[in-house]
């Protein structure tokens, strides 16, 4: 169970690095203090000699997965399996993630090498999204699924409400885009894979003629095109009106 934040806590020397500042944003008093600081510490700090972020990361986002599914089926009894897929999609990827980490202010908590913070690894939304996901993995083990699912509520709730309207699957709206304009068909081609085997990171190209590319990553080669798909509408500045419902 998630202990109750303290409602007469002070912030009597709260600084930047204080991680009870960071508990009382997230709602989830930790019992393993230290589960919280291994969520922080990115594989370039000193203190990854005892552990990094990396696998926590790899069960939050299982865990996020989880509980976004179980909002969605929750929220919507009536959507359909492939429309709940998309809006799921829309939630659980990297830069909503980072959107999240950026309204908890993880950035400020990171423990990182001297060398990522001289490159601004506290503002680099890679890494904000792996601790957001890493955080999720964190409070799952130190209170249990409901603890978790609570965070997520409380973090993606209300992106989950204003997905309300019926989303465009961005592969099918680039396609029928370029049929409209006469153009031909798009295609993907895979341009990288990195990270581990078990937790792999895509990089796809969207192609369309003689237009340029658009890349973008995904956790999976589905996810990249959706992605690559929706980079390719963002750049001709058409995603906005393709995301809106038919009845406006």
């Amino acid at each position: 169970m998630t202990k109750p934040v303290e409602p007469g806590r002070r912030a009597h020397d709260l600084g930047k690095n204080d991680l009870g500042r960071l508990e009382t944003m997230l709602g989830h008093v930790f019992h393993e203090r230290g589960l919280l600081e291994t969520a922080l510490t990115h594989m370039s700090a000193e203190a990854a000699r005892h552990g990094s972020y990396q696998r926590l990361e790899f069960l939050g986002d299982r865990v996020l997965g989880l509980s976004v599914a179980d909002m969605l089926f929750q929220r919507y009894p009536q959507a359909e399996e492939g429309d709940m897929s998309r809006r799921l999609a829309d939630l659980v990827r990297k830069e909503t993630c980072a959107e999240i980490a950026i309204a908890w202010d993880l950035g400020a908590f990171l423990r990182l090498g001297e060398g990522e913070i001289l490159n601004g690894a506290r503002k680099n939304r890679a890494i904000l999204a792996d601790a957001c996901e890493a955080v999720i993995g964190a409070v799952f083990i130190d209170g249990g699924y409901d603890a978790a699912r609570a965070l997520v509520e409380r973090g993606f709730g209300e992106r989950l409400l204003r997905a309300g309207r019926p989303l465009r699957d961005a592969k099918t709206a680039l396609q029928e885009w370029a049929q409209g304009q006469g153009l031909a068909t798009p295609t993907y081609s895979e341009r990288g894979r990195s990270g581990p085997d078990h937790a792999p990171l895509f990089r796809i190209a969207a192609k369309i003629g003689g237009m340029p590319d658009a890349e973008a990553e995904g956790r999976s080669k589905r996810l990249a095109e959706q992605a690559a798909a929706e980079a390719f509408l963002r750049r001709e500045g058409l995603w906005s009106a393709t995301m809106e419902s038919d009845d406006g």
